[in-house]
């Protein structure tokens, strides 16, 4: 899985603070420098000024003005799965890599056991992992070398399948659905700042599944460095407290 940041509003929060202020000024905000903006918030320079009222917009739960600056993310291998889990979040919008119009027919099912095109989630070859919804998944070293071969036997055999279709003249949009849940596809998404933070309420927090958590903390580090006071505050005070950003 790999995650980057495609495009993204240059000045996030200086939007975000020109946002906020337009709500207490006389003067209209386009005409308006951006020191005489922010002149009567405390701090001594621009920067701790920014700080002072995008801390204050968080800790008082006026989240309006991070719905102004945006973020478009590409991301690379993940499963059907994660996709299925991140899509049901409205507010984002999504392109998603069809399996209706791009065929995997030159791909080496041999290599699909080693993760070429599934994701094989830990559970598959460790024997100590332990799913959110178990007590205890633990097994012993007999039990997890089934369980991994069957998996990989699974997928290798789905593949094969799916390209002796595509050879017998099965149009990929169809042949597709002997695939698993666990085939990997890449999508771009694209959200605002706010509803970043709601979608990292849900999917990194502690009982959210592994791999989508695992996307969300990558997108959660390229959020730091490009909004930085506010993810910053969102890590540290804010992030697990399920739902406090819902739209």
């Amino acid at each position: 899985m790999e995650v980057r940041l495609l495009e993204a509003t240059e000045t996030p929060e200086r939007l975000i603070c020109q946002a906020a202020r337009n709500d207490y000024m006389e003067a209209f905000v386009a005409e308006t420098p951006f020191e005489e903006v922010m002149e009567s918030v405390e701090g001594e320079t621009l920067e701790e000024q920014k700080e002072t009222l995008i801390h204050h917009l968080l800790a008082h739960g006026h989240y309006g003005p991070f719905e102004h600056p945006h973020a478009t993310f590409a991301i690379e291998g993940i499963s059907r799965s994660c996709m299925a889990q991140l899509t049901r979040h409205r507010h984002v919008s999504f392109d998603v890599q069809s399996m209706r119009y791009v065929s995997f027919d030159s791909v080496d099912p041999a290599n699909v056991r080693e993760g070429e095109m599934i994701v094989i989630p830990p559970s598959a070859t460790d024997p100590e992992w332990v799913g959110r919804n178990q007590e205890t998944g633990a097994v012993d070293e007999e039990t997890a070398a089934k369980r991994d071969k069957l998996f990989r036997d699974t997928v290798e055999n789905a593949f094969e399948s799916y390209q002796e279709l595509l050879e017998l003249g099965m149009p990929p949009e169809d042949a597709r659905y002997v695939l698993p849940i666990g085939s990997k596809v890449n999508l771009v998404m694209s959200m605002n700042a706010r509803m970043l933070m709601h979608v990292a309420d849900m999917r990194a927090a502690a009982d959210a599944q592994w791999e989508i958590r695992e996307m969300t903390e990558q997108v959660l580090d390229l959020a730091s460095e490009w909004c930085p006071i506010t993810f910053e505050y969102y890590n540290e005070k804010m992030k697990n407290r399920k739902n406090r950003l819902a739209p």
